[in-house]
C-alpha cells in the first residue's frame, strides 16, 4: 500500500501539439483517489509506452520525460507540465565472451501471426573448452527464469564470483550447453508456449531457435539430449514444454512452478468459485504472503496495479503477471485482444471463458492424456515447492501430485516439499541438477 502512486491513460494518436492529461478520472494506483495524495516533495515522472513488440516497462523506444520534483500542499490544485523527450535506446546485444553468447533471430512463425517482423533471444552458455574441442557435440539444457527474465541473464549466471560459474566450470562438472529463454513479448511473457494469444512460441521454440541453436553451437541435436528446468514461471514453462512435447524433451526440473491445476490458481477455483477477488466467506481473496503468513497483498490490489498498467485500464494487456496468464491461457476475442478471465474492476469469474484455460491445466492434460503421456513422460518430471509459497503453488502442486502418486503406469518422477519454506525454494544444488541431468541424457561425465 505505500508503493509510489502511479496514474495511467491511453493516448492514441498523440503528438507535439495536444498534451496528454493525467488526473482524476485517470487510472491510479494504489491510491483511491488522486485527492487523497499527501502533501510533501514529489520526484514525477512521464513514460509513454510505444513498443508493440516487448510489453515491459523501458522498451526500446519508449518516450520518457525528465523528472521534476514538487511541493504538493493537499489545498491548491497543480499542473505538472512533463515534456516526453527523451527515449530508451535502441536494442543492442550484450558483447560476447569466451562462453557466454546472444542471440537474436527473425521468427517466421510469430511473424506470420503477429502481421509483422516478430524476434526470438536467447542467451547461451557454453560448457568449458567448446571452443577448443571442435569436434564434440553437446546436450542442451533449456532454462527459463521467472515471470519476465530476460535472455541477458546469462551474463549475469556467468559472473566471475558466481556461485552458479563456479559449478559450471568445475572439472567434475558434465559438459552440456545452456540456452536462457527470454520472457518478453507483445503481451508480456509468453509463457514460450503456443497460445491464442501470444502465437505459435512452442513451435516457435522447437521449431527454429532450438534448432538454430543446436546447428550453431554443435548440440546434439536429439530429444534425448535435451532437457528443461526453471523456477516460478520458468517451473511450469519447463513442465508444459515436457508434457506439451513428451519426446522432444528428456527431462523437467521445476521449481516453485505457477499452478499446475486451475481449482488451486493460487487460492482462486477457477470452475467453482464465482469472483477473482472476493472469496466464498466475502473477504478479500489474497494473492501473496509473507513468511509469517501474514496477506502481502490481495488479488483486488495486484489487479489495480495491472488495469493502470494495460491498454483500456484492463489488466489483460497490463504485460504484467495476471494479463499473460490471461494471453497465454485464455481464448482470443473478436477484437483481437484476449478475453478477459474476469471484470477488470468487479472480479467477477466468466465462466464461460474458462474451457479454453483447460488446455493449459497440466493435471487436467496428464489425467485425461495418461495412457499415452505416462510412457513417454516416464522419469521426466521433478518438482520442489516450499509448502509455505509466497503465492499459494503448493495447493496446486498437491493437486497435482495427488494424481502423478497413484497414476498407472506409475510416473517415476519426484515430487519435494519443504515444510515452512517460501517461494523460490530450491531443495538441490545446480551441481547434483546438472549431475541428474547428465544421468538423464546418458552423458558422460568428466
Amino acid at each position: 500500500m505505500d508503493a509510489d502512486p502511479l496514474l495511467g491513460r491511453d493516448v492514441g494518436g498523440i503528438d507535439a501539439t495536444a498534451p496528454a492529461i493525467l488526473d482524476e478520472h485517470s487510472a491510479l494506483f494504489p491510491l483511491d483517489r488522486l485527492g487523497d495524495l499527501k502533501a510533501g516533495e514529489y520526484a514525477v515522472q512521464a513514460l509513454l509506452h510505444t513498443n508493440p513488440d516487448l510489453n515491459h516497462v523501458n522498451a526500446p523506444g519508449d518516450l520518457y520525460s525528465s523528472v521534476a520534483t514538487v511541493r504538493i500542499d493537499g489545498i491548491r490544485p497543480i499542473t505538472i507540465s512533463l515534456e516526453l523527450s527523451r527515449s530508451i535506446p535502441a536494442e543492442s546485444l550484450p558483447d560476447s565472451t569466451e562462453l557466454v553468447r546472444y542471440i537474436k533471430i527473425r521468427s517466421r512463425k510469430l511473424t506470420e501471426f503477429h502481421g509483422r517482423p516478430i524476434d526470438l533471444r536467447a542467451g547461451v552458455i557454453l560448457p568449458r573448452d567448446h571452443a577448443r574441442e571442435p569436434d564434440r557435440r553437446y546436450p542442451l539444457r533449456v532454462h527459463i527464469g521467472g515471470y519476465g527474465a530476460r535472455f541477458m541473464n546469462v551474463g549475469r549466471m556467468m559472473e566471475p564470483t558466481s556461485a552458479f560459474r563456479r559449478a559450471w566450470t568445475a572439472a567434475d562438472a558434465p559438459r552440456m550447453i545452456l540456452v536462457h529463454l527470454d520472457g518478453a513479448g507483445p503481451l508480456g511473457d509468453p509463457y514460450q508456449i503456443d497460445s491464442a494469444n501470444h502465437g505459435p512460441y512452442g513451435a516457435a521454440v522447437t521449431e527454429e531457435l532450438i534448432p538454430y541453436i543446436e546447428r550453431t553451437y554443435r548440440g546434439l541435436g536429439r530429444g534425448t539430449a535435451r532437457v528443461l528446468d526453471g523456477g516460478s514461471t520458468g517451473g511450469w514453462v519447463a513442465l508444459a514444454l515436457q508434457v506439451f512435447y513428451p519426446d522432444f524433451f528428456n527431462g523437467a526440473w521445476a521449481f516453485c512452478p505457477d499452478s499446475v491445476d486451475f481449482r488451486s490458481f493460487q487460492l482462486l477455483n477457477l470452475h467453482e468459485d464465482e469472483n477473482a477477488y472476493v472469496n466464498e466467506h466475502g473477504f478479500e481473496r489474497p494473492s501473496a504472503r509473507d513468511p509469517s503468513g501474514d496477506v502481502r497483498y490481495t488479488m483486488r490490489h495486484e489487479c489495480r496495479l495491472e488495469n493502470v498498467l494495460g491498454a483500456g485500464d484492463s489488466w489483460t494487456l497490463s504485460g504484467g503477471q495476471w494479463g499473460a496468464w490471461n494471453s497465454t491461457y485464455g481464448a482470443r476475442g473478436a477484437d483481437g485482444r484476449p478475453v478477459p478471465i474476469w471484470d477488470p474492476i468487479t472480479g467477477k469469474i466468466n465462466h464461460a471463458a474458462t474451457a479454453h484455460w483447460d488446455r493449459y491445466d497440466l493435471r487436467l492434460i496428464l489425467e485425461n492424456n495418461w495412457a499415452d503421456l505416462g510412457p513417454r513422460l516416464k522419469g521426466k518430471l521433478h518438482i520442489w515447492v516450499g509448502d509455505a509459497d509466497d503465492f499459494f503453488l503448493n495447493n496446486a502442486v498437491r493437486r497435482l501430485d495427488a494424481f502423478l502418486s497413484k497414476a498407472s503406469p506409475p510416473f517415476d518422477g519426484s515430487i519435494k516439499y519443504a515444510p515452512g519454506e517460501g517461494h523460490c525454494w530450491i531443495g538441490i544444488t545446480e551441481a547434483e541438477m546438472m549431475n541428474q541431468m547428465a544421468r538423464r541424457m546418458a552423458v558422460p561425465l568428466p
